[in-house]
This record gives C-alpha cells, sequence and structure tokens, in this order.
C-alpha cells in the first residue's frame, strides 16, 4: 500500500473520534465485522460481539491476553515480524491471514490493524478489524474444482487442458535434449445421428463412454480433456518418433469404433482425428491445437474414421480465405457491417430490460457471411480490433435513436473480443467514440468472454474497475463453457453472469444441465451477480428457470434479433401486450 493511501486510511480511523462515545459503542456493538483493540503493550482490552461471533472466543476469555491466542501456525514468525515493522513504520498494516477459533478450526480472514496515536505521536492502542472469509473461500473452491473438471465425463475440461498443457511445454523448452509432444483433436462421426435418433441421454452416456476407453490407452503424464460437445484433445507426452504418435491415433480410432452397448441400443461410432506434433508445428498450445483442428477438418473431408498429421498446406479453401480477407477490409473502410438486437426479458417482471446487438455482415461476393466464419479470421488477423471498434460506434448510434423515441431505459449490450480488450488503447478507443457520440457509459453494458477474464488477470481487473467507474456494466459471456478458472468471478467486479446456451438447451430433460445451471446461478447470487439465461426457446424452460431464481431471459422464446426498425415495433408490441400486467 502507499504511503499516501496509508495515511487516508488512518486519517479515516482517526476522523472516528469526533464522533460522541454513543454512536462510536453502537457501531462497536452491531457492525458485521470482528474488532480487537489492545492496549500499547499489545495486550487484549476489548472485542466486539462479531469478534465472538467468528472466533468463538468471548470477551472473557480473551480480554488481557496477546493476539497470538489466535494464531494459527500457518504463518512463520517472519510473517509476524514483517506485518509489524509495516504498523510500526506506516501506522497501518491490511491483508490475509489465517486464524483459529475457540474449536481449533483455522480459517482465512481479511484483517486491517491500525496503530492509534496520541497528540503527541505516541501509540496507545491497536485496532484490529477483520472480516471472516470462509464462506468466499468455500464459494471459492468449489468454483475452482468445478472449473477443471468436464461434469459429464469426469475428465479434463478446456481450461484444465490448456493450463496443464502451457506448464507442460513450458517445462518441456527449458531441458536440454529436445523432447516431442503429439497433439490429438478428434470428433466424433455420427455422433449428432445418435442425439437425433436415441436421445441426449443416450449421447451423453455414449460420450461417457468414449471417454473412459481413451483413459485406458493413456500414460500418467499424457493428458485428456473434453474440448466440446463431441471433440476430445489428447496429448501423448515425450514421444520418441512419428509412428508413435501415428499408431496411438489408429489404436484410438480402432476402441472408438468398437460397439457400445447403451440403454439395450448396439451404437456403432467411429472418429475423425487431427494430429499435430511440439515442436515441429507449433510451440504453444492454442496453436498446436489449432492445427490438429485443422488436420482433423481435412481427415474427415477423406472420410469418417481416419486421421491426418498436421502439414503447411492445409489452407483447405485458400480462395475464400483470401477473398475473404479483401472483402472484409473493404467492409472495415466502408463500415459495412450491420447490428441486430435480441431483447433481455425481466423473468419475473415481464419488462425488457436491455438488448445484445450482435453484428452481421452482408456482401456482394461472398453473400451473407455468418460471424462464425469471420469472426475467427478476424481475431486471428487483427482485424477484429476496428470491426468492435465499428460496432461501438454503430450501437453507440443506436442508442441516440432509441433516446429519440423516448427508448431511454434500455441499454445495449456489446460484445468485446478479448483481443481488443487487451489492447492497451482500448480504454482509451472506447471513451473516445462515446464522446463523439455523446453518450453515457451508463448505456451500455461490456460483454466479455471467459477467455479475456483469463488474460493478464492484473491488467484485467484494472480495467474492469475502471470501466466501472466509468458507469459501463460488465457482464461475463457464454458462462460454463469451461475455458477460465470460476474463481475469477470473485475477483472481478462483474454485474452480470450469462449462462452458455449449451447449458439450458437440456435443462428441462437432463437433470444433470439442471443441477449445473442452478449451482451457478445460486453462487451468482451469493457473488451478488445478475444472471441471464441465453438461448431460451421454449416456455417450459422459461417455467424452470423463473423456479431455479434466474433473473433474466434471452432467447427466440421471446425473440430472434431483430434490425433497429424491427425492435421498435417490438417494443411497441410488447408494451400494448403487457401494459397494466
Amino acid at each position: 500500500m502507499s504511503s499516501t493511501a496509508t495515511q487516508q486510511m488512518v486519517n479515516k480511523y482517526n476522523a472516528f473520534s469526533e464522533y460522541p462515545i454513543n454512536i462510536l459503542n453502537t457501531m462497536f456493538e452491531n457492525v458485521a465485522e470482528g474488532i480487537m483493540i489492545t492496549n500499547n503493550e499489545k495486550k487484549i482490552i476489548g472485542v466486539n460481539p462479531a469478534f465472538e461471533f467468528v472466533t468463538g472466543f468471548r470477551s472473557d476469555e480473551v480480554v488481557g491476553k496477546s493476539p497470538s491466542v489466535l494464531q494459527s501456525g500457518a504463518h512463520e514468525i517472519s510473517f509476524y515480524k514483517k506485518m509489524w515493522k509495516c504498523i510500526d513504520e506506516k501506522g497501518f498494516w491490511q491483508g490475509e491471514i489465517w486464524n483459529r477459533r475457540k474449536t481449533g478450526d483455522i480459517y482465512p480472514e481479511w484483517l486491517s490493524i491500525i496503530a492509534v496515536k496520541d497528540d503527541w505521536g505516541k501509540v496507545t492502542n491497536y485496532c484490529g478489524i477483520f472480516t471472516d472469509l470462509s464462506e468466499r473461500k468455500i464459494v471459492e473452491s468449489e468454483l475452482e474444482r468445478r472449473a477443471l473438471t468436464d461434469t459429464l465425463t469426469d475428465v479434463c475440461n478446456r481450461f484444465a487442458y490448456m493450463d496443464r498443457m502451457n506448464a507442460l511445454l513450458e517445462a518441456s523448452s527449458s531441458l536440454a535434449n529436445p523432447i516431442q509432444h503429439a497433439v490429438y483433436l478428434m470428433n466424433l462421426d455420427r455422433f449428432k445421428h445418435v442425439n437425433d435418433t436415441l436421445g441426449h441421454a443416450v449421447g451423453d452416456k455414449l460420450l461417457i463412454e468414449i471417454a473412459r476407453r481413451i483413459k485406458k490407452l493413456l500414460k500418467n503424464k499424457d493428458i485428456l480433456a473434453r474440448y466440446g460437445g463431441d471433440e476430445f484433445v489428447i496429448t501423448l507426452t515425450n514421444i520418441a518418433y512419428t509412428r508413435e504418435a501415428a499408431k496411438f491415433a489408429e489404436e484410438v480410432i480402432r476402441i472408438v469404433e468398437a460397439p457400445i452397448i447403451i440403454d439395450g441400443h448396439e451404437i456403432f461410432v467411429s472418429t475423425s482425428v487431427g494430429v499435430s506434433l511440439y515442436p515441429l508445428d507449433a510451440t504453444d498450445t492454442e496453436e498446436l491445437v489449432n492445427r490438429a483442428d485443422k488436420a482433423m477438418s481435412f481427415s474427415k473431408q477423406n472420410g469418417p474414421s481416419g486421421f491426418a498429421f498436421y502439414i503447411d498446406d492445409l489452407d483447405i479453401d485458400t480462395k475464400r480465405v483470401l477473398l475473404l480477407d479483401t472483402e472484409i477490409r473493404k467492409a472495415i473502410e466502408h463500415r459495412d457491417f450491420n447490428l441486430v438486437f435480441q431483447p433481455k426479458v425481466c423473468i419475473n417482471t415481464n419488462t425488457i430490460i436491455g438488448v445484445e446487438a450482435l453484428v452481421r455482415w452482408q456482401n456482394d461476393k461472398l453473400g451473407n457471411v455468418s460471424p462464425a466464419e469471420f469472426i475467427p479470421y478476424a481475431e486471428e488477423t487483427g482485424l477484429i480490433i476496428p470491426i468492435s471498434e465499428i460496432i461501438i460506434e454503430k450501437a453507440c448510434e443506436a442508442l441516440t435513436i432509441m433516446h429519440e423515441q423516448d427508448l431511454t431505459n434500455i441499454p445495449i449490450s456489446i460484445n468485446i473480443s478479448s483481443i481488443h480488450f487487451q489492447q492497451q488503447y482500448f480504454l482509451d478507443s472506447i471513451l473516445k467514440i462515446l464522446e463523439k457520440n455523446n453518450m453515457s457509459a451508463q448505456n451500455i453494458e461490456i460483454e466479455v468472454t471467459e477467455r479475456t477474464v483469463m488474460n493478464n488477470a492484473v491488467e484485467t481487473v484494472n480495467k474492469f474497475v475502471r470501466l466501472k467507474e466509468l458507469g459501463f456494466k460488465l457482464s461475463m459471456d457464454d458462462f460454463g463453457t469451461g475455458y477460465s478458472s470460476l474463481s475469477y468471478l470473485v475477483r472481478f467486479p462483474l454485474d452480470i453472469l450469462k449462462i452458455d446456451r449449451s447449458f439450458i438447451q437440456h435443462i428441462c430433460s437432463l437433470e444433470e444441465k439442471q443441477a449445473i445451471v442452478d449451482a451457478i446461478i445460486q453462487m451468482s447470487h451469493r457473488l451478488k451477480m445478475k444472471v441471464v439465461a441465453e438461448g431460451v426457446e421454449s416456455l417450459q424452460q422459461v417455467e424452470l428457470l423463473k423456479k431455479m431464481g434466474c433473473d433474466y431471459i434471452q432467447g427466440f422464446f421471446y425473440s430472434k434479433p431483430l434490425p433497429l426498425d424491427e425492435l421498435f415495433e417490438f417494443l411497441e408490441l410488447w408494451e400494448q401486450e403487457h401494459q397494466g400486467r
């Protein structure tokens, strides 16, 4: 803590001396934080009821004793020496510390200690104020556990895979002797057919069995993760020869092809596998997976039940990519991107509480280009930054028109690419756009993905805090896809959490999905965040989400994404239909 900040904190506590003693006594007795006061010899002379509640010690059990009665043994002597040195030099210390309750249980708390001095600068007392962090730690631990494992197959999820791979590659790069790893991205052939004909419950059991079979092939240091719906990623570590990687791919294909009996049905599936090699094809995790994905797509084009290694010539649609690059640059120059808006509805009041802006691109040569095609390419090439700025500008223009129609209470949420967010000038660029359009930040909600919060946590926190100070609302989009650590929810000042549509899709038919959604809603509310359910398509889903306590609904059940003029018509009809209800 800086000397200025320390002095401000000291001044804040000293200012309490101006209040009448009865007010101070009332505060002392009723605040939720535990308070301990010692004399200048560090002997306890008073504690408040919150202290007794948290620690389990009565006042008469600790008065006259040293605060060391609470020590847990979790910290070295050097920790306490450093703490008291800070108090002696600056008059204040704060930080996380582990103490012990009367029951013997140790617990974490956020502790602030201030030295109270008389008019001559002599220390007369010490005051410790603390907050019990136990519940927050429990929530964080549970979130962390959920973050690392795919709940269906009990293998790593995407985030855990990326984390383990990054650690593996970092260790591998520092070795004196070169080491080689193989990355496999596998996609099940005919999986959609199984889901469509036998149901998603059977499909889930199929995925569980596939994961179980693959695990039998792996060594201790190998990595298996469910990467997406019916995709698995595998890292075979420390391979000696390329033919070893090929042999393993053949083994995976063979065990997947073996018949599987589920609920009396004999099911046959196959898999297409793409392989990339470290360090031959790439030296970082994302690029290794990306190149394995390209190889898998190539294998799939050549028919099911096969594998392919990545080669540099796997630019499957080079002509379209070149045309896409040319046209997307022209579209940026002429601001040819358009926005559509999907309403978000309060599940309890049936009011429209905001809309999400979604980008669309119609091109003369490429036709209606899906965001799923041009957004990833724009992120890969860095063109996402000017596109993102155009989207923000067009959202401000839409807000201006909405305000002219007296629609001043409907904010627009905007998806911000992690690449744009991580730019050093991101805050400056978004503020310039708002200033140019004379638009308040309070009319805009910034949506970021789990990938955004995973990168450079310290800088991300600083940007989030600054955005909040400016008046923006902050939400995490597509939550639950398993990319980032859920403990970040505790650390970042998010207002809203949006549950990914992949969880919402089957909540009425799969108890596991219900349990996950319910847990996310409850934990979000405990962390003081509102929850939006994305991809809601049926009344049954709405009713179940309402029962779970979900705050807001977004999806085709209420409306598809609409151009601005059609949004106005929708809002007018909505108002007429729900007026007086």
